[in-house]
C-alpha cells in the first residue's frame, strides 16, 4: 500500500509538471495551471499552506493564482465546519473542465478579437481605394469566420457530453 501511495505521488508530480508546462502554452501561467492540476487530481480539499508546500511557492503565489482560477471558475472554495483556513477543491468533471475554460478563453480572447474585427470592418466599409477595399474584404472575411466559429463553440460547449461527443463523431466519421 504504502508503495503504491508513492507512486501515485510521483504519477501525480510528473502530471502536474506537464500539465504547469501545457497551461503556459495555452495562456495561463505556470503555477496556475500545476494548482489546477494538484487540485484536480487529489481527493481533499486542500489549503493554501498544502499548495505551497506540494508546488514550493509562496503565499502570495499561491493566494492569487487561486483567486484566478477561481474566477475562472475551475476551482471553489469549500468550507469545513470548525476550521479557520480555507480549503479549495476543483471541479473533477472532465467536460465541465472544458466548457469552462473554453468559455472563458472566449470570453477573454475571442470576444476582444471579435470586436476590433467587427469595429475595423465599419470603419473600412465606406473607403474607397483598392488597399482599403482589400482591407475591408479581408477584415469581413476573418469576421465571418470568427463569429461563425464561435457560435458553433457555443453551441458545443451547451451540449450535454455524450451529445457532443456523437455529434462530432459523426462530423468526422469515427
Amino acid at each position: 500500500m504504502e508503495t503504491e501511495i508513492n507512486e501515485v505521488k510521483q504519477l501525480r508530480e510528473e502530471f502536474v509538471a506537464q500539465w504547469g508546462a501545457l497551461g503556459s502554452q495555452w495562456g495561463i501561467n505556470r503555477t496556475m495551471a500545476q494548482i489546477h492540476a494538484l487540485l484536480m487530481t487529489t481527493c481533499e480539499p486542500m489549503t493554501t499552506d498544502d499548495l505551497m508546500s506540494e508546488l514550493a511557492i509562496s503565499r502570495g503565489n499561491a493566494h492569487a493564482n487561486v483567486k484566478e482560477l477561481i474566477a475562472w471558475g475551475l476551482v471553489r472554495t469549500v468550507i469545513r465546519r470548525g476550521e479557520r483556513k480555507e480549503f479549495f477543491e476543483a471541479e473533477k468533471d472532465v467536460w465541465e473542465i472544458a466548457r469552462t475554460v473554453a468559455r472563458e478563453r472566449k470570453r477573454r480572447e475571442i470576444d476582444p478579437a471579435l470586436g476590433v474585427l467587427r469595429e475595423c470592418v465599419e470603419k473600412s466599409r465606406t473607403m474607397k481605394s483598392a488597399e482599403a477595399e482589400a482591407f475591408h474584404k479581408q477584415m469581413k472575411a476573418l469576421e465571418e469566420f470568427v463569429s461563425f466559429s464561435s457560435r458553433v463553440a457555443d453551441q458545443i460547449a451547451a451540449m450535454k457530453h455524450g451529445y457532443a461527443i456523437q455529434l462530432v463523431a459523426k462530423l468526422f466519421g469515427k
